[in-house]
């Protein structure tokens, strides 16, 4: 997408420089007209807008008020993982044989799948990785296994603490996107539109049915063998594809188990509390404006998760020399959420932002971009109030967005 989209500019808006006005007398006529909007509620809604090459923040507003964030909190939490463990990084989750192999045909011990917290097992949304189920099976095959006496066990144990903050709404538990995180992940912890609480339970009985298929026995015995050899290492399609998938989809599993996977590091638990205490840690030492910022989870889904204009701007700012992580960002009037903002406006793909929506939220976190995909200014608005619905205040934003950067023409608020 990128690559075509870079082409498209080169020929159609060649060196399309967007220039916003000079005096900022200007500027703030602009914020005043976008603020007296109709679909825009004063004492709920945050601004900062800066431009990267000098640093000045040409608007702002409330830029340090502590606002609900939803899900524009991925671009943390993305930020997070990516200097983490970077973008090459794989998660890789071991099969073992708890037992031996008797005979060369026979397991005497279990099948031991070790959770790594990957989101993509067997996962029904992009990026494709090899089908576990398959992997253990042909790895049997090949070893000559046909009949293990024993079980299908599955180590759960890398992340502490329930697979849900406690915040969440029980409202939103039951639905796919409520999902919980857990250190085994299975086919995205759904069925259809609803979670499923016991991924591993899920997994187990699928592995079951392709030993069966393969005319490989189990017996179900309860074994504790001592001895562990490996089976399969399946390994997940590289990081800078699942923070990809997860930006363009806004997908709150993702988003939580890459969480909780920094939480693993550095002799962490992985626990979503300890980990999101790290997350701001990490971010105080790198200089982020951190007053009335409270991180809470890593998708946004919690409403008690407060940020600010100020800290998301900074947080871009800091993040804006990496590619990759520019890259994760939805396009304007092309991608995701982002199909229909801005689109056949001067701004069509040269806005690159995540959105963030809940009832009576929408919030945009992201950058505009030059014809060679480079940032030149971080854009972040906040909306805790929709008094005339999300259409509206989208509209508004357009047109504040548009004569602010494109000021020669002139769009109605």
């Amino acid at each position: 997408m990128l690559g075509t989209l870079l082409c498209a500019k080169a020929d159609n808006y060649a060196a399309r420089e967007f220039k916003t006005p000079a005096d900022a007398a200007a500027r703030d006529s602009l914020l005043q007209i976008f603020l007296k909007s109709a679909g825009v509620d004063t004492a709920r809604v945050a601004i900062s807008i800066t431009d990267l090459r000098s640093g000045e923040e040409i608007v702002g507003y409330r830029s340090g008020a502590p606002m609900i964030p939803a899900s524009i909190l991925k671009c943390l939490t993305a930020a997070s993982i990516l200097r983490d463990r970077g973008a090459d990084w794989r998660y890789t989750t071991d099969v073992m044989l708890q037992g031996n192999v008797s005979g060369d045909t026979l397991l005497m011990g279990n099948i031991l799948v070790k959770g790594a917290g990957d989101p993509t097992l067997n996962a029904r949304t992009s990026p494709a990785s090899p089908d576990i189920l398959s992997e253990i099976v042909e790895a049997l095959q090949s070893r000559g296994i046909r009949r293990i006496v024993g079980g299908i066990r599955v180590d759960n144990g890398l992340f502490a603490g329930p697979s849900t903050p406690d915040s969440w709404a029980s409202g939103d538990l039951p639905h796919s996107y409520g999902t919980g995180s857990h250190a085994f992940n299975f086919e995205n912890n759904a069925v259809g539109k609803s979670a499923v609480s016991h991924p591993d339970k899920r997994f187990e009985s699928a592995l079951r049915s392709a030993l069966r298929r393969a005319g490989i026995e189990l017996t179900d015995s309860v074994m504790d063998p001592a001895r562990r050899t490996l089976l399969v290492s399946h390994r997940s399609a590289p990081l800078e594809e699942i923070l990809r998938s997860c930006v363009m989809r806004s997908d709150n599993l993702y988003a939580e188990s890459m969480l909780r996977t920094y939480g693993s590091g550095v002799n962490g638990d992985g626990s979503t509390r300890t980990a999101a205490a790290r997350e701001m840690r990490t971010c105080a030492q790198r200089g982020l404006p951190m007053l009335d910022v409270e991180v809470i989870d890593g998708s946004g889904l919690s409403r008690s998760n407060r940020v600010t204009a100020r800290f998301m701007d900074a947080l871009l700012q800091n993040m804006s020399d990496s590619d990759t992580y520019v890259s994760l960002f939805p396009l304007a009037g092309k991608e995701g959420t982002l199909r229909n903002f801005l689109r056949n406006t001067p701004l069509d793909s040269y806005m690159a932002l995540k959105t963030g929506s809940m009832s009576g939220i929408q919030c945009y976190a992201g950058y505009l971009l030059d014809d060679r995909f480079a940032p030149t200014h971080s854009v972040v608005v906040m909306a805790n109030s929709l008094p005339e619905g999300r259409q509206a205040f989208r509209d508004a934003l357009s047109a504040l967005l548009l004569n602010l950067f494109t000021p020669s023409s002139n769009y109605e608020l």
